[in-house]
């Protein structure tokens, strides 16, 4: 259930997710800051640290989410907001739909981050293709145990299910 907050509220939320990207650059990171906020409360922020981590996961969001998920001690972030410096890239977005954010906000968008070098519209664009026109092949080769993983899972009757 979506709750309903203040605009200014959340105009604050992005004013932090600003001020600790800007405070990232200066420490030598990337210009990206997220934030989880649950029940009107910050419980979690995270910075851009693909460089200083060699992690090109460790983007901002991704970083907030994981920090959320342990401070919450869940992997569902349901009744959470995820608040970002600037629009989430396609893998940031899956990532918060995997963790199950009631709301992404973000401040600037993808053509404010290409201004600056990080164009992430060539991603959005890709997933519009058929996968054989990709420039990195991605291809299924089927096994006869392709499956077995998961009968393993169906097969526990303790499976935690997400």
């Amino acid at each position: 259930m979506t709750v309903s907050i203040d605009a200014d509220v959340e105009r604050a939320w992005l004013a932090e997710c600003v001020r600790i990207a800007e405070k990232n650059v200066a420490d030598g990171g990337g210009p990206f800051g997220a934030l989880v906020v649950k029940d009107g409360e910050i419980v979690a922020t995270g910075v851009n640290r693909v460089t200083p981590s060699l992690d090109p996961t460790a983007h901002a969001e991704v970083v907030a989410i994981r920090a959320a998920c342990q401070a919450l001690g869940s992997f569902s972030l349901a009744g959470c907001v995820l608040v970002s410096s600037c629009e989430p890239c396609p893998m940031c977005l899956a990532s918060s739909l995997w963790a199950r954010v009631d709301r992404v906000l973000y401040a600037a968008d993808r053509d404010d981050a290409a201004r600056a070098g990080f164009d992430d519209r060539a991603f959005y664009e890709l997933f519009e293709h058929p996968r054989e026109t990709w420039q990195t092949p991605v291809s299924r080769v089927s096994t006869p145990d392709h499956f077995a993983p998961f009968s393993a899972w169906l097969g526990r009757s303790d499976r935690i299910e997400y």
